[in-house]
């Protein structure tokens, strides 16, 4: 099974869940978000796929994320999209996608859901 982990390699749960599907045999694409970062269509399409908001994938612990507002109750998925892309630092980690689908792998064993 092919497998794509968009990673951070600082990130203990990305790096424990890029673990997983190794063990797992999955020929596992590696794309370091924060030097390669995704589009925003491409967010759209991994969040509408793992059937989560984009504000649901922020990493809203990210001290950015309250400094740009993204943590107030009224903020839109499209200004959390446009942050994102700015500072990719704000997208929550590691996504996951197969072709049984996306997900957020916050614990990592969510990932086994897609394998």
């Amino acid at each position: 099974m092919d497998a794509l982990i968009y990673h951070n390699p600082a990130c203990g749960t990305s790096r424990k869940t890029l673990e997983i599907l190794k063990e797992s045999g999955a020929d596992v694409t590696v794309r370091e978000y924060l030097k390669d970062p995704p589009s925003r269509d491409e967010l759209t399409r991994l969040y509408d796929e793992a059937g989560i908001t984009a504000r649901e994938g922020l990493r809203a612990k990210e001290p950015l994320a309250a400094e740009l507002g993204l943590t107030r109750p009224d903020v839109t998925d499209d200004e959390v999209l446009d942050a994102m892309v700015r500072h990719p630092i704000l997208i929550n980690r590691p996504l996951v996608e197969t072709k049984k689908g996306v997900r957020l792998c916050r614990p990592q064993e969510i990932v086994r859901e897609i394998l």
